[in-house]
């Protein structure tokens, strides 16, 4: 790596940028100059709130040992990291403090100059990978949660949602998770309509194959009897509270699939995710044709709320534009740090 390095690009100066979010830590190298990407790492989840600090040191010190080669380090002249738990826009709330002075020992430790340490959200740092680096507009996520924001100045200025589990997070992955649960629930308790979900849910949560469906039934569970639909809930109950609450948010790919088979049930939540999302981002007050900065598995190139979210955007004048992550964002933040501009 170092060899390669040195062959990209000489002696130049070099920053680093982060995105520090709830599931993983992903940092990658760049040049000053122009930004040209020149090496990456990754790690465990960096948020600055909820990770303890010598756990969260130790994820920054990994992803950003593996981005950045030990003899290049001396020339990293500015580094920059959105979290999730931070806000650039209040430096003395405890994620940014937190945060800042994680990333500041990680450095120590690999024997980084501290340079400009510049410290945001992970959704500030998502804003910015958007092209030409804007300074203002809109930002949503929706992943495993949803949030949106009102960027000014490169700041975040207004937070919708992004509350939780327990309190917020509509139309998330999370959301549409415990969303499928409740169907499949209701469906076996005869409150609600029949759907695959009941049958794709419970395999997921490892529910033994007598109580689901054979290959010769009907998924749907249509033809499901009483005694089936009370085992069915007997172990579907336990398997759900046996893990954390957010891990529902991995339901969500089977929402998706069975929407694409046509399942009534599967079709109506997507629906609705949008109509929270798009809820969560007329609360912006959006103004027509300002940037919407998008990210998220659910609003990528193959995301299942992509379409019907942007056709429900189309009547307040905005257009989603999606970004991978927030790593890209956070490099062009420290350089314009540094004085190199946009990217």
């Amino acid at each position: 790596m170092g060899n390669d390095l040195n062959q990209k690009c000489g002696d130049d100066e070099l920053v680093v940028g982060l995105d520090a979010g709830g599931t993983r830590t992903r940092v990658v190298l760049a040049a000053a100059a122009d930004g040209r990407l020149l090496g990456e790492g990754a790690a465990g989840p960096g948020n600055a709130l909820t990770v303890p600090m010598p756990q969260l040191i130790e994820h920054l010190a990994e992803a950003v040992a593996a981005a950045v080669p030990e003899e290049a380090r001396g020339r990293v002249v500015s580094v920059a990291g959105g979290f999730a738990g931070a806000t650039a826009a209040s430096p003395d709330d405890p994620g940014h403090l937190n945060a800042r002075s994680a990333l500041t020992s990680a450095l120590r430790r690999l024997g980084i100059p501290a340079g400009p340490v510049g410290i945001c959200s992970d959704i500030e740092a998502a804003f910015a990978a958007a092209p030409g680096t804007p300074a203002d507009g809109l930002a949503l996520v929706a992943g495993t949660g949803a949030v949106a924001m009102r960027i000014a100045g490169r700041r975040g200025t207004v937070t919708v949602d992004g509350d939780g589990w327990l309190l917020g997070d509509d139309g998330s992955g999370f959301w549409i998770g415990r969303t499928a649960v409740r169907a499949a629930l209701r469906m076996a308790d005869g409150r609600g309509p029949a759907t695959a979900l009941a049958a794709s849910v419970g395999r997921a949560l490892g529910l033994p194959g007598g109580v689901l469906p054979g290959d010769d039934e009907d998924d749907r569970g249509a033809g499901w009897t009483r005694p089936r639909r009370e085992a069915y809930r007997m172990h579907l109950l336990p398997a759900v509270m046996a893990d954390p609450p957010i891990r529902l948010a991995r339901l969500a790919p089977l929402v998706a699939e069975a929407a694409r088979e046509k399942d009534a049930v599967a079709e109506a939540i997507l629906e609705e995710a949008a109509d929270q999302l798009t809820e969560t981002v007329r609360a912006l007050n959006p103004r027509p044709g300002e940037p919407l900065v998008a990210t998220g598995g659910l609003l990528g190139p193959d995301g299942p709320l992509t379409i019907p979210l942007s056709d429900r955007l189309v009547p307040l004048g905005l257009t989603l534009d999606w970004v991978a992550d927030g790593c890209r964002g956070a490099v062009a933040l420290a350089r314009l740090a540094h004085g190199g501009g946009s990217r």
